[in-house]
Parts: structure tokens; sequence; C-alpha cells
């Protein structure tokens, strides 16, 4: 597996797939050809037929456009092989000749693909790709996940976790206090103020719950408008942890520190699910962004009051089970309906499923391997008009 850096990353929204990873292609091209002064990109399959939604000609002509004309094309009804997000940049001569005809694919998290034998980025840090294997070396040596995590990445990679950590609480604070309506057709007015303003005239029990809708609904309201938000594992699902993670620091005193240690073992939770299926919505649906996002952040609530190796793998396998056929259909191809409900909504069954693990002993029949390979051929075995084309389910309201 690579890096927690490839896993949590610092951008803009909204899509990670569509906005961050088309963004990340084209400066990849442009350096290829700085004195290019005309650009041709063709969109292809899930990332043409829901990209206008998901900015992503914005994302695209941000980069390019300074530097010459570009023309975009929209080929939402070709899918290429490797993966559904496809796009050819190609530089255009007159006449009707292409030089250097570049296919890339954004694979979810803002990663980007030139096909099956595209090398990593970053070099495989962890030798265990597993969790049973993972648990087996904590078990052997006494170490918890976030041990694990430190060994194979080596201390540098705190002050990266506290960069993603401080983007977080930033987007939450932002997103509580930001009124109005989002961007876009829908007219879709902002709730996490709200929510924060009801939540905090509650007694205590039902306080904690409306204060994690909260601070959910904000990050994901920031991801909708393009704010800076940081990728947990995706843009779609980035405020399922950091509602979690902000709610227990606040309300549980938290120090920085166990944050951090929590932030790295949900990083190991996603980038297991990262390396054995998919965390992109337009290959494997909603169950691979929001579905992963639950099962890190249960991870984190559960390592956080002490949960045992087991009981945090059970909580974690709990958060995405329970998410397992989840569709990605979002209305006009706007992270917005049903994505920002989804993140409240699965950043309060991330806390049921720690306390649910925590009151066992962590044994269990279904293991989160287990779950992982499920979900792959889940989200293989859906149509294709329910990952991210805006052809079926809600996105036909």
């Amino acid at each position: 597996m690579e890096s927690l850096t490839e896993l949590y990353r610092i951008g803009v929204g909204p899509s990670s797939s569509h906005t961050m990873g088309p963004q990340t292609a084209a400066q990849m091209y442009l350096g290829r050809h700085p004195e290019a002064r005309a650009f041709d990109v063709t969109l292809y399959g899930s990332l043409a037929a829901t990209g206008k939604g998901h900015l992503t000609d914005w994302a695209i002509l941000q980069v390019l456009e300074p530097h010459g004309q570009v023309e975009i094309h929209w080929e939402p009804r070709t899918r290429l092989p490797f993966h559904p997000n496809a796009m050819r940049f190609a530089i255009p001569h007159g006449d009707g000749t292409f030089e250097d005809e570049w296919t890339v694919y954004s694979i979810g998290g803002g990663a980007l693909s030139e096909g099956e034998e595209t090398p990593p980025k970053t070099p495989d840090l962890y030798p265990l790709n597993t969790m049973d294997e993972i648990m087996e070396w904590c078990r052997r040596t006494g170490r918890s996940f976030w041990e694990y995590v430190e060994k194979c990445e080596g201390e540098s990679i705190w002050n990266h976790l506290r960069q993603v950590w401080q983007v977080m609480c930033e987007a939450v604070e932002r997103g509580i206090s930001h009124e109005g309506v989002l961007p876009g057709p829908l007219g879709l007015q902002r709730k996490a103020p709200i929510y924060y303003t009801k939540a905090k005239g509650y007694k205590a029990n039902l306080q904690s719950s409306g204060l994690v809708y909260a601070y959910a609904l904000a990050v994901s309201e920031e991801n909708a408008s393009g704010g800076i938000i940081a990728t947990a594992p995706t843009c779609g699902s980035c405020g399922v942890l950091p509602g979690v993670l902000y709610h227990l620091s606040h309300n549980h005193t938290f120090s920085e520190e166990r944050i951090l240690h929590a932030l790295a073992t949900a990083g190991l939770v996603g980038n297991l699910v990262k390396h054995n299926a998919s965390i992109s919505g337009a290959d494997v649906g909603c169950q691979g962004e929001v579905g992963v996002a639950c099962a890190m952040a249960a991870a984190a609530a559960c390592q956080l009051f002490g949960g045992s190796v087991s009981q945090i793998e059970y909580a974690a396998e709990m958060g995405l089970e329970h998410h397992l056929g989840m569709t990605c259909d979002p209305v006009c191809g706007l992270v917005q309906i049903p994505c920002i409900e989804r993140n409240a909504f699965a950043a309060a069954r991330a806390l049921d499923a720690n306390f649910y693990a925590s009151l066992s002993d962590g044994q269990h029949r279904v293991s989160f391997d287990r779950i992982v390979r499920v979900m792959r051929q889940t989200g293989h075995d859906l149509p294709s008009l329910y990952k991210e084309t805006s052809e079926g389910g809600l996105a036909k309201l």
C-alpha cells in the first residue's frame, strides 16, 4: 500500500474524482507541454456524465486556459476498459491531427492512473496489505494500528496528519457559521449553522447526535461550495471522519496526539479498501465513499475510547458492511443530494458501530477483509446507471 499522504489529500471540492483528479492531470499535461497554446481534452464515461455538476471543466480550464485555447469534448456513452473516469489530453494541429495523446484515469480520492501497468506515484510503504495480517502483527508485537502506520511511514507522517487535522477543523468551523445557498441549480440551503444552533439547545444525550450531524454537514457543505477540505477518503465523503473526530475532540477533550493516532488508524482502514477494492463512486458506488468513510470513523472512535485491536476491526467492519450496495446517484451530478445528508448519517452510524463493538469482545463471524472483497464484487455488479452517471436512482428525480 502507498503512503497515507496519497489517501488524505488537501484540496478544493466538490469531487476528488471529478475535480481534484482532472485538475492534477491537467497540471501534469501542462508540465509536459509548457509551450503549447492549444489543448484538446475529451472526457469519457462517468467523468463526462456528471462532469459539469462536479465542475470538471472548470477545474481543467483553471489550469490550461491561461496558456491557450482549450476545447473540451464530452463522451458520456463511451466507457474505456480500465475505469469509468477516463480523460484524454492532446495538442491539436490545424490539419486535424494531434500530438502526444495521453489517456489517464481518475480512480478515486484524487489519485490518477494510466492503466493496469501504472507504477504507484509513491513507493509501497506497507508490507502487509490485509487487515488480518496487520492484526496478527499487532498481536505479536503488542502494538496498535497507529504504531504500524508509524513503523511503515516514519515519524514524518505526523506532520502531514497534523496538517490534515487542521484543515478538517477549519472546514468544520467555517461550515457551522457559513449561511446561504449552495452553488448550483438545486438552490439547496446550508443546514449546518441551523443544526449547530438547535443542537446546543438540547439536553446532553440528544445534543451529542445533533452536534455530530452539524459538524459532518459543515464539512460536506464546504466541499459542495468548492471550499478547501481533506479527502477522507474522498471529497464526497469528506464530512464523516472530521464530523466524528471534531465532536470527540471537543466534547471528550481528547488530546491532539490521540486524535492524530486515530487519524492514522482511520487512514489505515481507508488505505486497505483503496488497495484491495476501490474508493471511487464511479467504480463501486457510494459504498466505496461514504461506506468507507464510516468504517474509517468507526475505527478512529473505537481506538479513542480504548478499544482493542479486535474491537477496532469489528467497528470498521460494521461501518462498511451496513453500507453495502449503496448507490452513487447524485441529483444533477452535484455533490449535494443525497451526498451531504449521507455524510451526517454515516457519522452518527460510525459512533453507533463503535459503541456496538465496544460492548462486544471483538469476536465476530464476518471479517473486515471479507467485507472489502464483497464490497468490491457488489460494486462491480451494480449497473452503471447507479454509479455516478445521473441516469438512475435519485438522479432521475
